[in-house]
């Protein structure tokens, strides 16, 4: 069993696929589209397979994902170094670092930024 992928609301879709194209070299399906029920939507594919659907719907706040549990994505980058690296590229770029670079207590090395939506991101070793 494994996750085929995680769906996150946004309000800007474009943005939010452009920022994790960017910043985590995801590669971008073609944006689907539903008129009737003003449903869109990209699946973007990271080099080892996982994928992140981002999502949005018109008419229903996008903040439904809050209501229902939405912690965090964690999203490697390799090492310790690639972490360092990806943080500071993203804080210099005006991302809120929320947390580390750190070890956490179960051993975890990470740290925690914001997406432009305030979603967290944690970006961790392999």
């Amino acid at each position: 069993m494994k996750i085929e992928h995680v769906a996150l609301w946004v309000d800007d879709l474009e943005g939010m696929r452009t920022f994790y194209a960017k910043y985590f070299g995801a590669s971008v399906g073609e944006k689907y589209e539903n008129p009737k029920t003003r449903f869109s939507s990209y699946f973007l594919t990271f080099d080892e397979g996982s994928r992140l659907e981002l999502t949005n719907k018109k008419h229903l706040s996008p903040r439904i994902a809050d209501a229902l549990g939405y912690g965090h994505i964690a999203l490697s980058v390799g090492d310790k170094a690639a972490v360092d690296a990806k943080t500071a590229e993203l804080v210099a770029d005006g991302y809120p670092l929320l947390s580390g670079p750190r070890t956490t207590g179960d051993g975890y090395y990470e740290s925690v930024v914001q997406d432009p939506e305030g979603n967290l991101i944690e970006i961790t070793t392999d």
